[in-house]
C-alpha cells in the first residue's frame, strides 16, 4: 500500500534524509524505530507532504505522490497524526471529530462518531468537553479518532506513546489492534521498543537519516546486537 524509495530531505542545507526505503502492506503495522534525532519525524512529514522530498519515489494506494501538497495525499486515503496532537482546543470533542469528517471511499466501512466512541469510550463520555480541558491521553485519543473521521486507508502515527502514562500506552497498543482488526494498515515511530514489540508485524530502524535494518519484530528481538547498536540509550 506504501512504498517509499530512495527518499532524500533537507532543512535549508541540512541533509535529513538519506536515501529512505520502507513498505506498508495492507492491514499491516510497521514501526519506524531510532533514536531522538534519527529522522523519524521527517520521515513521515515527507511521506505525508509536510517536508518537500529532494529526491525519491513515494508510492501510495498505486499513485506516486511525491512532491504532492498535503491535502491532496490526504484524499488519496492517508492519515497522519502527529506527534504535537495539535487538536482544537476550545472546539469540543465532536466539533473536533466534526473537523476531520470525509466521506468513505466505495467499499470502506465509514467511521462515525459512534463507531469511534466504541473503540475510545472516555471520549464518548466527553463528547460535549473542550479540547483544551482533556489530559494528554485523551487528547492523543481525539486526534487519532479524528484522522479515522477522514476514512483514511492508512495511518501515520507519529511517537503515539510519547508522554503517556503506562495505562493509556495500554489502551492505546489495544487500540491500534483494534484498527489492524478493521484492516487499517499503520506505519507509526517509537522510541518505545516494548510498545512497539507489542503492537508491530515489522520494524525498521533508522539512524542519522539512513535505514540501518529491516526485519520483522520477532527478529529483532532476537538481534541483541542490532538493538545495543542503535536502539539502546
Amino acid at each position: 500500500m506504501l512504498s517509499v524509495a530512495g527518499l532524500h530531505a533537507h532543512y535549508g542545507r541540512a541533509h535529513i534524509l538519506d536515501d529512505v526505503a520502507l513498505e506498508v502492506a495492507a492491514g499491516e503495522v510497521v514501526v519506524l524505530l531510532g533514536r531522538n534525532g534519527a529522522g523519524k519525524s521527517t520521515t513521515m512529514k515527507a511521506i505525508m507532504g509536510l517536508v518537500p522530498p529532494s529526491a525519491g519515489r513515494i508510492s501510495f494506494a498505486g499513485a506516486e505522490i511525491a512532491g504532492w501538497e498535503p491535502f491532496r495525499i490526504a484524499r488519496l486515503g492517508l492519515g497522519y497524526v502527529p506527534e504535537e496532537r495539535r487538536i482544537f482546543t476550545e472546539l469540543t470533542v465532536l466539533e473536533n471529530l466534526e473537523v476531520g469528517r470525509r466521506p468513505a471511499p466505495p467499499g470502506l466501512r465509514p467511521w462515525t462518531p459512534e463507531r469511534l466512541f466504541a473503540l475510545f469510550p472516555s471520549l464518548g463520555a466527553m463528547q460535549d468537553r473542550p479540547g483544551g480541558r482533556m489530559s494528554g491521553g485523551e487528547q492523543q485519543m481525539l486526534t487519532i479518532a479524528r484522522t479515522l473521521m477522514g476514512n483514511p486507508k492508512l495511518v501515520l502515527l507519529d511517537e503515539p506513546s510519547e508522554g503517556l502514562a503506562p495505562v493509556i500506552i495500554e489502551r492505546m497498543a489495544a487500540t491500534i489492534h483494534a484498527l489492524k482488526a478493521e484492516g487499517l494498515a499503520i506505519l507509526l515511530s517509537e522510541q518505545n521498543l516494548h510498545f512497539a514489540q507489542a503492537v508491530s508485524d515489522r520494524a525498521t530502524i533508522i539512524e542519522k537519516g539512513r535505514i540501518r535494518w529491516t526485519g520483522t519484530v520477532a527478529g529483532l528481538m532476537a538481534a541483541d546486537a542490532v538493538r545495543e547498536q542503535y536502539l539502546s540509550v
